[in-house]
């Protein structure tokens, strides 16, 4: 008889990809290879040596710009400024799950409709006020 040098082992993560409850994989003595972790399992401090050399610095977390969003809500530009919050929560949320291109982009959809907001209702307040000091309009 003749031993073989093959055998069958479990490995992590390979269950919750392919929805069985155990995985197992057919590999040689010579070819042991690691089970790849799944984006959720990843630690942070870990990384291999292709994506520490290709990849660019850490740049920290994105901005979401809710002070500006709250802020822009006191203006009377109501459909625009609970937008401009929704975009800001929205964004805040993807950076706590790591989406960091997703809360990018979402921080300055909130940034710049919390800007326009915050304009028309500059403009809109003016307006308002010159108006009634002419006598047009009545406070």
């Amino acid at each position: 008889l003749r031993g073989s040098k093959s055998f069958t082992a479990a490995l992590a993560g390979e269950a919750e990809r392919n929805g069985h409850g155990l995985a197992y994989k057919s590999v040689s003595v010579g070819h042991l290879e690691a089970a790849p972790l799944s984006p959720s399992r990843l630690s942070l401090g870990r990384a291999s040596s292709t994506a520490t050399s290709t990849a660019a610095p850490e740049q920290g977390r994105p901005r979401d710009y809710l002070v500006l969003a709250i802020f822009s809500c006191f203006c009377p530009v109501w459909p625009i400024n609970v937008v401009a919050l929704v975009f800001s929560i929205m964004s805040r949320n993807s950076g706590q799950q790591g989406d960091m291109d997703g809360a990018r982009r979402l921080g300055r959809m909130a940034r710049l409709l919390s800007i326009i907001s915050i304009m028309l209702g500059t403009v809109i307040i003016v307006l308002y006020i010159s108006l009634s000091v002419r006598g047009n309009i009545p406070f």
